[in-house]
């Protein structure tokens, strides 16, 4: 059984700072890339930043320059550090990984149960 659990999440004011957690645990044999997607009621969810093993990384348009995704792979979690944050980032953001659980397995997408970022004044 795997499990992501996201954590970080919360209320911040137009312009400030929040770092969201990810640690996957449970079977993992070894774990691909790792990544973070927003979704807002009634939309489909979208890609924010993803990161690979050896570090290469990725980001949507719209968080370039703002936003910083990082990997402890010693712990198996993600982060993703949100600067300058706007009212429209507020979304609820969830943790993916794609993994795999044992050599004999095909590597699996996995997601968290997703946590709040609201950007308000």
């Amino acid at each position: 059984q795997v499990q992501l659990v996201e954590s970080g999440g919360g209320l911040v004011q137009p312009g400030g700072s929040l770092r969201l957690s990810c640690a996957a645990s449970g079977s993992i044999f070894s774990i691909n890339r790792m990544g973070w997607y927003r979704q807002a009621p009634g939309k489909d969810r979208e890609f924010i930043a993803t990161i690979t093993g050896s570090g290469n990384t990725g980001y949507a348009d719209s968080v370039k320059g703002r936003f910083t995704i990082s990997r402890d792979n010693a712990k198996n979690t993600v982060y993703l550090q949100m600067n300058s944050l706007k009212p429209e980032d507020t979304d609820a953001y969830y943790c993916h990984a794609n993994l795999r659980v044992s050599w004999a397995t095909y590597a699996k997408d996995y997601w968290g149960q997703g946590t709040q970022v609201t950007v308000s004044s």
